[in-house]
């Protein structure tokens, strides 16, 4: 009987019980109607957000992490302001610092498809005040218009077009 099979099985094993749990997000608009979905990741550093929408309006939008698990349309005020667990200002550019939700604009295509990668720096899926799974959660909201990377506290990205709440797998 071979031993590499049960030493491989135990050199596996450990990184199989450190997996973190899949975090998604599955985005609808205002009626409903889903439009995408977002899947969140551990990463050194921070946490990886990858974003694949649909039925959008061709153009950049803004997207930010907001600090409340809630999605209640038509306009997602329920999902409250940006996450942001540093106290710091609004916007990527900001010399100011940045919300621990704030992420470049998500660019949607001719036929309305979208995709974006980014990482939220300092964020985590674990434990604590950086966590999106701080007491009442968080949700991804993506905006009309592009953000302006800047402006405090929403960068001018217009209204909430589609939200979706930040969850682990069930």
């Amino acid at each position: 009987m071979s031993r590499s099979l049960p030493l491989a099985a135990m050199l596996l094993a450990p990184s199989l019980a450190f997996a973190s749990p899949a975090v998604t997000a599955d985005l609808k608009d205002p009626a409903g109607k889903p439009v995408g979905s977002a899947s969140f990741a551990a990463t050194e550093g921070g946490v990886q957000v990858k974003v694949k929408v649909l039925g959008l309006t061709p153009g950049l939008h803004g997207f930010h992490v907001h600090a409340a698990g809630l999605c209640e349309g038509p306009d997602f005020k329920t999902a409250a302001g940006h996450f942001n667990p540093t106290g710091k200002q609004h916007g990527l550019d900001n010399p100011m610092g940045h919300h621990g939700g704030d992420m470049p604009n998500l660019e949607v295509g001719a036929d309305g498809r979208g995709e974006a990668n980014a990482t939220l720096a300092g964020v985590t899926l674990g434990e604590g005040d950086a966590s999106l799974f701080h007491a009442g959660g968080t949700a991804l909201v993506i905006h009309a218009v592009a953000d302006d990377g800047k402006t405090d506290p929403a960068g001018n990205a217009g209204a909430r077009i589609a939200c979706g709440v930040v969850q682990r797998a069930k």
